[in-house]
């Protein structure tokens, strides 16, 4: 089955089709490491990491690459106000959003590149387009010239001698020729951090950081680029002029954007109170397979609307599957086949893989997997599930846990000692009738995640998301 995905630069849905073998190289931009980071953010980089993980799924070698921003205005001004170094200040929120990515079941990118790393390269970069007649300096600082690049706006379908078109105009506080150009490397200010070029003391731009570091590691042509919609312009826009620019070819073959989360049909703010950095919802008892559920759920094409409601409804889902796949490995070995239920397993698992094939819907493929749990179900009631189909069904769900990862497939064993022990006590209280102390094990229990259920057959216990 072919992979499609859709191409913000040709605004089509195309065939996913390397440029080497059957290897896929790309590159997302990561995040600026002033703050946390929120939801919003996490909304972005949850949908590209179910995108390496469909590339994979379909058979593709995977190069990745991910930015962490570690030099720019915002913390350079955060981190001499709290008096620390560049360093100091930005280890901290880089250590936390990997920590961050590890609770979301984020998987690490293959590179993750740093600006303060790599300011040579863009040094070199710079000087290419000084060669070939692309900038212009202006009280120490070098500025790209985008009339000289006549396909400028080709990524956000802007025509460039608009003004209202170009909208956003690049926000450098930096004297330029044309409002619209865009600083390269900008000059030494006292007490900023700065670095001894040929362009002279400064820093890099914005922009030319991405350029740099993913044609470093991913070659001057790569197959995908990927952000948030709100790096389509100036972002992207200029990231291509300045590369196409340099090279002489094409940046990146494709452009995904991943599309505005909403809280209560509203824009994130910290002044309307529904800002929430994902530390924020751990702390109010949130599971982060919930939210990495919730943030999965609906296509990356579309605004997704956060709500805490939205949060409970996620983790009940999740909660359907666990409590089906606890009930799934019951089923006997003696059990008699389901030959239907075979079949039907089998278009589940084609459903699955055709909406993720179909631009990553998402939707559409976790759809699959809850019609197949609510259709077995009334099947296990009636004993009807044999084990080849139960062995059918775990492979189908651990298949699409490759891509989401979020089910919780193993089987549950009691590593802790303490809980063992309760459910034992539980169940003497019971057959000595002392049910006052069979409830306080039950809230006990409870407040440890294990959820017990009494039925003729004796207490069967879960863990609860």
């Amino acid at each position: 089955m072919m992979l499609k995905l859709y191409n913000t630069l040709t605004q089509r849905v195309e065939d996913l089709v390397p440029l080497r073998d059957d290897e896929i190289r790309m590159y997302t931009c990561g995040p600026t490491v002033h703050d946390y980071a929120h939801i919003g953010n996490f909304r972005t980089f949850v949908q590209f990491d179910l995108l390496r993980r469909a590339i994979k799924y379909f058979g593709f070698r995977l190069t990745h690459a991910m930015n962490i921003t570690d030099v720019d205005d915002n913390i350079i001004a955060k981190s001499t106000a709290a008096n620390m170094s560049l360093g100091e200040y930005t280890a901290i929120y880089a250590n936390a959003f990997l920590e961050d990515m590890k609770t979301l079941g984020i998987q690490q990118p293959e590179i993750m590149p740093r600006p303060t790393e790599h300011i040579e390269a863009m040094v070199e970069l710079i000087m290419k387009l000084r060669e070939k007649g692309f900038t212009y300096e202006s009280e120490g600082s070098t500025y790209f010239r985008i009339d000289r690049f006549p396909e400028y706006g080709k990524l956000a379908h802007l025509e460039k001698r608009q003004g209202e078109a170009v909208g956003r105009i690049d926000s450098d506080r930096y004297d330029k020729e044309n409002p619209r150009d865009f600083v390269l490397w900008k000059a030494r200010k006292p007490g900023e951090a700065f670095w001894d070029t040929p362009l002279g003391p400064g820093r890099p731009g914005w922009h030319i950081e991405c350029s740099a570091m993913s044609m470093q590691h991913l070659g001057s042509t790569f197959d995908i680029h990927c952000g948030g919609a709100d790096l389509v312009f100036p972002h992207h826009e200029n990231e291509i002029a300045q590369s196409e620019a340099a090279t002489g070819h094409t940046f990146a073959n494709r452009w995904l954007h991943c599309e505005f989360l909403m809280v209560n049909g509203q824009k994130m703010s910290k002044s309307l109170g529904n800002y929430y950095t994902l530390r924020d919802l751990l702390e109010k008892g949130y599971n982060p397979l919930a939210i990495r559920y919730l943030l999965a759920s609906v296509h990356y094409r579309k605004q997704l609307n956060f709500t805490l409601d939205g949060l409970e409804q996620a983790t009940a889902a999740l909660q359907r599957v666990n409590d089906f796949v606890i009930r799934l490995r019951e089923v006997p070995d003696s059990a008699p086949a389901n030959p239907e239920l075979t079949q039907r397993t089998k278009q589940a698992r084609e459903e699955f893989e055709a909406g993720l094939a179909d631009d990553l819907n998402t939707s559409v493929a976790l759809a699959a997997v809850f019609e197949l749990v609510r259709e077995t179900n009334p099947l296990l009631e009636h004993n009807q599930v044999g084990p080849q189909n139960r062995d059918e069904i775990l492979e189908f769900l651990a298949a699409a846990n490759q891509v989401f990862d979020v089910f919780q497939l193993e089987e549950q064993q009691l590593e802790d000692q303490d809980v063992a022990r309760l459910i034992d006590e539980r169940r003497e209280a019971r057959s000595r009738r002392d049910f006052k102390r069979a409830d306080e094990i039950r809230q006990l229990l409870a407040a440890r995640g294990v959820a017990l259920e009494d039925t003729k057959e004796g207490t069967r216990w879960k863990r609860v998301i």
